[in-house]
């Protein structure tokens, strides 16, 4: 029988003559097959050429055993990121830990508009508010070099993981412990950007996929629908803003027409909503007009 050495029932210690071939078969009848290369990439280190070129090279033992208990993990659900332990963000390799949400392709829509929008010779005062594992700050950073680039969250164990981001990938950013503005006192910036959490408490999503896995407080947003945390942001942003600067938030696909008329209620001209790849209403801007009123608090913690 072809997996009898790859069998479940089989102690990895026992198992023996384990090539690429059987150990990408074995996986394959458990999870999908990108997750299974990738998985058996962490492990050995090979590139895809290489499993294409060598399907019979056999496996070191321990190779093969870390790697069954990682599929056996990602079979049950954990997202192969936290298994290997980083994700691509943006060209860049970030690394990731179950304390941080895992970077998703959509968030690369905000660095995306703040290139078109922003001179890269520009000495720029940027926030990023609740930066998880650094990804928006540090790529801002890397990729307007004269800016002073800020990055605050709640959470130690998230700012761990995104100074050693930093650290890795060579970019000079500030980060701060901070639950919002709680610890910014008066400094004023040109950029603010944030992904807050943004999802309702009730969102059946969160029970499923890789959701299940990701730190709740960095998913569901504050009241019943979510987004008190969008409001809190839209509502306080002007007195960390300087004189017609520009506040870019994440949200939900359906958010843009609340958080448009949110920031248009808080003293925001030029408010704009883009579109993802997908087609959904993604990220919102506005720029702060120094003459509006202050915004009042909102009533309730909805947008």
């Amino acid at each position: 029988m072809l997996f009898a050495s790859v069998s479940s029932s089989v102690s990895p210690s026992v198992s023996s003559s384990v090539c690429v071939r059987d150990a990408l078969s074995f996986a394959r009848e458990r999870i999908g097959p990108v997750d299974a290369r990738a998985l058996l990439q962490h492990v050995t280190g090979f590139g895809h050429a290489r499993f294409a070129s060598a399907p019979e090279r056999q496996l070191d033992p321990r190779a093969w055993q870390d790697f069954e208990a990682l599929v056996v993990r990602r079979a049950a659900g954990e997202p192969v990121a936290y298994l290997i332990g980083w994700r691509e963000f943006y060209g860049r390799r970030f690394s990731v830990t179950p304390d941080v949400l895992i970077p998703r392709p959509e968030t690369e829509l905000l660095v995306d508009l703040v290139l078109r929008e922003r001179d890269r010779a520009q000495r720029l005062q940027i926030l990023d508010l609740g930066t998880g594992s650094g990804v928006l700050a540090i790529t801002m950073a890397l990729e307007l070099p004269r800016a002073d680039v800020t990055a605050t969250d709640v959470s130690p164990a998230a700012l761990a993981v995104a100074r050693g981001n930093a650290d890795a990938l060579g970019a000079r950013v500030h980060f701060i412990e901070s639950d919002w503005w709680s610890a910014l006192a008066d400094r004023r910036f040109d950029l603010i950007v944030s992904n807050p959490p943004y999802i309702a408490p009730a969102d059946p999503h969160l029970g499923q996929g890789d959701l299940r896995f990701e730190p709740r407080g960095a998913l569901v947003g504050r009241g019943r629908a979510g987004a008190g945390d969008l409001a809190e942001i839209v509502r306080s942003a002007r007195a960390n803003l300087r004189p017609f600067g520009s506040l870019l938030v994440e949200h939900g696909w359906d958010q843009g027409a609340a958080v448009r008329a949110s920031l248009s209620a808080a003293g925001f001209d030029a408010v704009t909503t883009t579109k993802d790849l997908g087609g959904n209403d993604r990220a919102t801007s506005g720029i702060s007009n120094p003459e509006a009123a202050p915004a009042p608090r909102p009533a309730d913690p909805r947008v």
